[in-house]
């Protein structure tokens, strides 16, 4: 089974595991997403900053969120400094797949313990 965007998060979790063994815990997650950005972008990607996702309902709009990064206009990337990874996380990410028309998000926690998770979702299943 072949894995969506395997080369771009592949990349994007060498980029985590990059800035996280340079910075380490325990600063905030502005830091981690100002690093990540220069990681990705020097390694070839292209990457948006705090990218904007806007919620409908019914066709109106209900809501604005800013996803932390958005890699080659194809993987949205979450950003934690926390503890854990707890459930709310996952589901924010997965709420920004719902939202747009992008399947693949990572969350990426620079916690006591690096961790990151991958998450799907399609909207238009062909």
């Amino acid at each position: 089974m072949e894995i969506k965007h395997k080369n771009i998060t592949d990349r994007i979790i060498r980029a985590f595991y990059n800035v996280y063994n340079t910075l380490g815990f325990g600063f905030l997650e502005k830091v981690y997403e100002n690093s990540m950005l220069l990681e990705l972008t020097e390694m070839g990607l292209s990457v948006q900053k705090q990218y904007p996702i806007d919620v409908y309902y019914r066709e109106k709009l209900v809501g604005s969120y800013f996803a932390d990064l958005l890699v080659e206009e194809k993987v949205i990337v979450e950003l934690k400094a926390a503890e854990v990874i707890c459930e709310e996380h996952e589901f924010q990410l997965i709420n920004y797949l719902k939202a747009t028309d992008i399947e693949i998000g990572l969350l990426l926690n620079f916690g006591k313990e690096p961790q990151f998770k991958r998450k799907i979702f399609t909207n238009n299943p062909r």
